[in-house]
């Protein structure tokens, strides 16, 4: 006699810590879109889960930690990690593979509700605030400086000043923070307009920077 292949009534599946970490990631998002950051609460968030607020710190000792890993599931979300193929190509199109989000992620909604989240409780939450930076731009600033340190050791370039120079790029490859703030662009239009903006950026940047032929 077959077994009917629907799990029926008794105890329910336990998830591996990836896959629970995952869940109280999303749920944490749902929160913060509907409800902001300040009402994002441990409580809060282990209810959307799904989950007892006990279960959700087993997973994230702080909310401060499961802050930094949305951020840093958005930083991986928004940015191409070089293969081994990749790092023999020349710096420029190492650059524009770096800095091109793989798939539509520019339309997600997520990036602009954490900083107009982190910008109003900035003051009172300073924690995440550091959170943020380290996990957000900190880290962007981080992957460009390393292709910037590679070019150089290898003669494709001259840059006296990689972390300058880093900080720099990845400023002219996006949109002003506070324009988009106050009067974001329509999400087709931002996925249209970042490849020719992050073509101009790249030229400029080498072109000004001063690469070696």
């Amino acid at each position: 006699m077959c077994r009917n292949s629907r799990r029926g009534p008794g105890r329910p599946r336990q998830f591996d810590s990836s896959e629970r970490e995952a869940i109280i990631i999303d749920a944490a998002e749902r929160v913060i879109l509907a409800q902001g950051l300040a009402g994002a609460s441990m409580a809060a968030i282990a209810h959307e889960a799904g989950m007892s607020k006990r279960t959700l710190y087993e997973v994230f000792e702080s909310r401060s930690a499961l802050f930094a890993m949305i951020i840093r599931r958005m930083h991986n979300m928004f940015t191409r990690p070089l293969t081994d193929t990749d790092l023999e190509k020349p710096l420029d199109q190492r650059l524009r593979l770096l800095l091109t989000p793989p798939g539509e992620k520019l339309c997600d909604p997520m990036p602009l509700a954490i900083l107009r989240a982190v910008i109003t409780e900035a003051e009172r939450q300073p924690d995440l605030v550091h959170e943020f930076l380290q996990e957000g731009p900190y880290a962007l600033y981080a992957m460009i400086r390393a292709e910037l340190d590679r070019s150089v050791a290898c003669g494709e370039i001259r840059i006296s000043d990689t972390e300058a120079a880093a900080r720099l790029l990845a400023d002219m490859a996006h949109e002003s923070v506070l324009e988009h703030l106050v009067a974001p662009q329509n999400d087709c239009e931002r996925q249209d307009a970042y490849p020719r903006r992050l073509e101009l950026a790249i030229r400029v940047f080498l072109g000004g920077i001063g690469a070696i032929d």
